[in-house]
């Protein structure tokens, strides 16, 4: 699968874009990755959806939130409804679109939680989606200050939702920076930089510093899962990386990503993704049967 960088500009009189597309039904696509952030409301398809290092099938109507450079891609296989045309409804902007003083505001909290979750793609189901899709099918005709007030309760609508559902794996995870992350961020940071080496227990517990048995404790409480578990995956995400950009072959993926046994890193990888790392790499390069 072919991977792009893309450069939106925004027109002079306008601090974000909404556009209305009419989908081409199609089973290869393009990953693509941009600065901007992106939110994209689907309708009336099914294929699948790559975000990131996530592959998922969908149909129906699909509304996701995508991070900075956070690559993308769907492939469409069907309509749902014949009858009806497929189209995509896509608003690109900047987090602090309105400024950053508005970010730093104790009332936009939920929204710089949200934009932090963003960093490996976000998707909503339920009434969520209902309610986005009527402000974006207005945003379509807004312009000025009512087209910025009803981004603003988009971007709320988003931020509330209590059906969202985070997609990439930790590897792509923007951690927070303030309270009481930034303990945590230590334990991240020095994980991402050394998960091609042998990482100890101690070594990680020593961090903070805390003893290995209430470090154990510690991170299951926060990350809801164990350290062990936790540097699979981002081990598994770095992975899948190189192989989506396929410059290395499993084998040197395996030994890249901190693995010195073949046989346990596509067993870790089975259990991180559901599928070998080869079938990972076939859904890219070959949809499934709609």
């Amino acid at each position: 699968m072919q991977y792009i960088y893309e450069n939106f500009t925004f027109p002079p009189d306008q601090s974000f874009t909404v556009r209305s597309d009419i989908l081409e039904i199609k089973k290869y696509a393009t990953l693509r990755s941009h600065v901007n952030f992106e939110i994209a409301l689907l309708e009336n398809c099914s294929g699948k959806r790559f975000i990131g290092d996530h592959i998922e099938d969908f149909s129906g109507t699909e509304l996701v939130l995508l991070g900075s450079y956070l690559p993308h891609c769907w492939q469409y296989y069907t309509t749902v409804d014949p009858m009806l045309t497929p189209q995509a409804t896509v608003i690109h902007f900047f987090p602090d679109f309105l400024g950053q003083q508005l970010l730093e505001k104790p009332e936009a909290r939920q929204i710089n939680e949200l934009f932090e979750r963003a960093a490996k793609g976000v998707s909503f189901s339920g009434q969520t989606i209902q309610s986005a899709k009527l402000i974006m099918q207005q945003m379509l005709f807004s312009s000025g200050m009512a087209r910025v007030a009803l981004m603003l309760s988009l971007l709320d609508t988003l931020a509330n939702a209590e059906n969202a559902k985070v997609l990439s794996s930790p590897y792509y995870n923007a951690v927070s920076t303030s309270g009481e992350a930034q303990k945590i961020n230590k334990v991240f940071d020095y994980i991402f930089q050394n998960f091609r080496e042998e990482i100890s227990l101690k070594a990680v517990a020593d961090i903070l510093p805390m003893s290995t048995a209430g470090f154990c404790r510690y991170f299951k409480a926060r990350t809801n899962r164990t350290l062990i578990d936790f540097v699979k995956e981002v081990r598994i995400g770095h992975a899948a990386k190189l192989l989506l950009e396929k410059k290395h072959n499993v084998t040197e993926a395996c030994y890249m990503s901190g693995y010195n046994n073949l046989s346990n890193f596509n067993k870790h990888f089975k259990e991180v993704k559901g599928l070998s790392p080869r079938d990972f790499m076939r859904q890219y390069d070959a949809p499934a049967n709609p």
